[in-house]
């Protein structure tokens, strides 16, 4: 675990960068603004460029310098300031941070980039309960959330499924800014060592995700099986409750913003804005699961969908649950605020892009995030799984 000077160390270097992508995009602007038309040659650009560089010069100097000094004071504190915090408020902000740059955060090997792990009541596995039964389930979280999210109101799924069907619970932590299949390999590694090393024969595996947790065990399911993993064979029970199947319109309209953007030379510096967007929530404009439908694309391109084929894993009852914040369920009812009923319950127009799911059911009334902790959902859950 990062101290808490190290975490400080870290958020610095992340406002230094951001500040110093703002003073770029910024710069880019006043040139292209400020030179003239492009139809006369931008006449005034030279003499923009030369009048304004000392000025964006000394922005960017004096960002290096306080970046630096504080750089330093602080590994001198770090002493005084001691191990750093879990407390579950820190653990949001690192989460959500990690769902929207957690890629960069893993390319440079930041103390803030979250490590692939089992965890219990925020901490990690092991240690387990004393009684630990052979009926494992296992709760996998969405985007730019963590394993603390299933404690929503006073409610947690797992441990009231844990209480009244006997299973024992385990949540996955992942950094959601990743790619799906990136995490998808990491999750089905990590829980083949969690079998392997359960301390009772495990008899059933039964996995219930939220959002992209759906995504990443699809993904998890289809590397297990491409390298013949044991716990493939044991996974019983799948269910997902508002994952976006087939892609969430949030990002799809990031994606054609994004490219608007870039039409006109005046807009086209905060393209480079739009770009913040990272790989994991890229991948949610189509639901990738999949290493080569990503692998060599521009993830940034206006593309058509690259998915090909999609299944549910074989040999196992799956079951899909969505919402609408809508009261009553009719024809225009579109979803759960981030995510639609159709994208949720796999639906598709192309048949070998369908997900046929065959236990499904749709909930009223609730947003996305409601599926953690609303009751009806929870019985529906206990129904299914008992």
């Amino acid at each position: 675990m990062p101290t808490r000077a190290e975490e400080l160390r870290e958020a610095v270097r992340l406002a230094v960068d951001a500040t110093l992508g703002v003073t770029n995009t910024v710069q880019q602007m006043h040139h292209a603004i400020g030179g003239g038309p492009a139809i006369l040659g931008k006449p005034l650009e030279g003499i923009v460029k030369l009048i304004s560089a000392p000025a964006y010069a000394g922005v960017k100097l004096v960002t290096h310098l306080v970046g630096a000094g504080l750089d330093v004071v602080l590994a001198q504190l770090a002493p005084v300031l001691g191990e750093g915090g879990t407390s579950p408020e820190q653990d949001a902000v690192v989460a959500a941070l990690n769902g929207v740059v957690g890629d960069v955060l893993a390319e440079r090997n930041s103390t803030l980039a979250i490590a692939t792990e089992f965890r219990r009541e925020g901490k990690p596995i092991p240690p387990l309960p004393e009684r630990v039964s052979g009926r494992v389930l296992v709760l996998v979280h969405g985007s730019s959330a963590s394993d603390l999210g299933w404690s929503r109101k006073g409610h947690h799924h797992g441990e009231a499924l844990e209480k009244e069907l006997g299973f024992t619970w385990v949540a996955l932590r992942y950094n959601s800014g990743k790619h799906v299949s990136t995490n998808g390999h990491e999750f089905a590694d990590a829980l083949q060592k969690l079998i392997d090393a359960w301390p009772v024969p495990v008899t059933e595996l039964v996995i219930v995700a939220h959002s992209m947790g759906g995504l990443v065990t699809r993904a998890a399911c289809l590397s297990a099986e491409a390298r013949s993993l044991a716990w493939r064979a044991k996974l019983k029970t799948f269910v997902t409750l508002g994952t976006p199947h087939q892609g969430a319109p949030m990002e799809r309209m990031g994606n054609l913003v994004n490219t608007l953007l870039g039409i006109s030379r005046y807009s086209a510096p905060l393209e480079q804005l739009a770009h913040l967007r990272s790989a994991g929530v890229t991948d949610l404009r189509f639901g990738l699961t999949k290493d080569e439908e990503w692998k060599g694309v521009d993830r940034f391109a206006n593309e058509s969908d690259p998915r090909t084929r999609i299944e549910l894993p074989a040999n196992v009852s799956c079951f899909a649950i969505a919402a609408t914040t809508a009261k009553e369920l009719t024809p225009s009812s579109v979803g759960d605020g981030l995510v639609p009923i159709d994208s949720a319950l796999g639906r598709h127009a192309k048949p070998e892009l369908t997900l046929t799911f065959p236990n499904q059911r749709v909930f009223t009334g609730l947003s996305h995030l409601d599926l953690l902790n609303d009751l009806l959902v929870y019985t529906q859950l206990r129904d299914w799984l008992a």
